[in-house]
């Protein structure tokens, strides 16, 4: 779930003909981290045997053009198809504060470390935005915290901890209408740590010693499903899994809710707890992460020149998404608006992004269309930027074939000191990306030493800047090439 730009998160991988492992899948070349030299790849139109092909290595040709404004854009201004922010909640490397979370942000300061959750020192990479001291006390009862997988305990305390943000307590639910309130949690992974120990139980013990809650605890819908149970929550429930496209694939969706009418109130958001053997291992196998051991608060570098991939987080984060009319009857504090998104497909790769940057770039115009704005309007971007060598300026040449005037346009990545969270990055972004809307400052892009002279957008440098953001995107892209934007701007009424 690494980088991207053109389709997916991307680590560039292009499976081919040297075999890695016993079913016979291979790494043939990694165009987008560090190649392999020497490798001899099948013939045009030959597929090696016990390869995995999913398209060409070049993007096919698509009749499809990025979407162009040809009037006035002209923004939504039905109260109960307006969406608003009334809440916010997380989990991060960095605590459970909304406050102090961007506040490290704007300091700069990195929470990528060794990892000392496991032994991971046969691991050739042994560092991440690994969460510590996280405590869920007066959020999750004891018993079942025990029991729980860490990507549902994070999922309980952000969503929580957003409803009490937007005086959504527990007493206040109750005098509402609660089957018009629905939540949309998604996750790339799921309970990553439940699957792992019910597959060595199994193995190990047989099926006899399996948890009975392998399956609930594994099952990507369960962050949704746990905390409408626990706040009585009836509307629209399910979750999304489109890799680190997550979170933002389920604001659009919970936003669309609500603009239709079947809910006043959505939390939505994304959550993930990968930093186990199994996720770690996993993307070093696809050679996706950085392996700068000897330095790891350096090792997330977007846009760098000596970036050499990603860096794995986790956390969750959650927003109060509610319609405008139904903020102002019951006196909620307006945080931000939601002025729309949208999601596409680069229809080309497993991991590789599309060369010529289709699928982002019309989703970028897509959401700007949905949203009701110019690209003039828009002069702040929270970029993916998740220091893949290829994903990262894929990225920038998505933005620029879309925005024709970057001069006034700044543009940071968050992962540059939380990492790339999966399926959470975009819900922790999003609250980064309003945070700046809210403040007026912006976070710095950390270890930015070097900087691609094809970036010429300003990518805010090591310090933070001040900056009265009009409007903001926030970019997320998944393995399968899976895309998503999401708009967002102060709230005026």
């Amino acid at each position: 779930m690494a980088g991207i730009a053109g389709a997916a998160c991307s680590s560039n991988v292009l499976f081919g003909s040297r075999e890695v492992g016993s079913d016979g899948a291979s790494l043939a070349q990694y165009r987008g981290l560090r190649p392999v030299e020497n490798m001899q790849l099948a013939p045009t139109g030959r597929r090696p045997s016990g390869s995995i092909s999913t398209s060409a290595s070049k993007s096919r040709t698509i009749r499809a053009m990025v979407s162009q404004t040809v009037s006035a854009p002209k923004r939504e201004k039905d109260p109960k198809k307006r969406v608003v922010i009334t809440g916010m909640g997380l989990v991060s490397v960095f605590g459970s504060g909304i406050d102090t979370f961007y506040d490290k942000l704007l300091e700069g300061e990195s929470g990528i470390s060794l990892i000392d959750r496991f032994d991971a020192s046969s691991f050739s990479v042994r560092f991440a935005g690994q969460i510590r001291d996280f405590s869920s006390k007066g959020y999750i009862d004891g018993k079942n915290d025990r029991r729980l997988d860490d990507c549902w305990r994070y999922c309980l305390v952000a969503g929580k901890r957003a409803l009490e943000d937007a005086n959504l307590g527990s007493e206040v639910l109750e005098n509402m209408d609660r089957t018009r309130i629905g939540v949309l949690v998604g996750t790339g992974m799921g309970g990553l740590t439940a699957f792992s120990n019910g597959v060595e139980s199994l193995v190990q013990k047989g099926y006899k010693k399996m948890s009975p809650f392998f399956i609930p605890y594994s099952i990507t819908n369960m962050g949704s499903a746990l905390l409408a149970i626990d706040t009585g929550l009836m509307g629209p429930n399910y979750s999304i899994s489109t890799a680190c496209a997550t979170a933002n694939y389920c604001f659009y969706s919970a936003a669309n809710h609500i603009r239709r009418g079947e809910a006043d109130i959505m939390v939505a958001g994304g959550t993930e707890a990968s930093v186990i053997p199994a996720g770690v291992g996993g993307f070093i196998a696809c050679r996706a992460l950085s392996q700068r051991n000897e330095d790891p608060k350096k090792a997330s570098r977007p846009w760098d020149k000596d970036r050499d991939g990603f860096v794995m987080g986790e956390g969750s984060g959650v927003l109060i998404m509610e319609s405008l009319e139904h903020a102002m009857k019951r006196g909620a504090n307006i945080i931000a608006e939601y002025l729309g998104g949208a999601v596409t497909c680069d229809a080309h790769h497993m991991t590789d992004p599309r060369s010529d940057g289709l699928g982002v770039s019309t989703c970028i115009a897509k959401s700007l269309e949905d949203s009701g704005v110019s690209p003039e309007e828009v002069n702040y971007v929270n970029a993916h930027a998740t220091s893949t060598l290829a994903g990262d300026l894929a990225e920038v040449n998505a933005i620029k074939k879309v925005f024709k005037n970057t001069s006034e346009i700044k543009m940071n990545g968050t992962k540059s000191m939380i990492g790339h969270g999966l399926g959470a990055a975009g819900a922790l972004e999003a609250i980064a990306t309003i945070k700046a809307i809210n403040t007026g400052w912006l976070h710095p892009t950390i270890n930015q030493d070097n900087i691609e002279l094809d970036v010429t957008i300003d990518t805010v440098p090591n310090v933070k800047k001040q900056h009265e953001v009009n409007v903001g995107i926030s970019n997320s892209f998944g393995f399968g090439g899976h895309n998503s934007v999401v708009v967002f701007a102060p709230f005026t009424a």
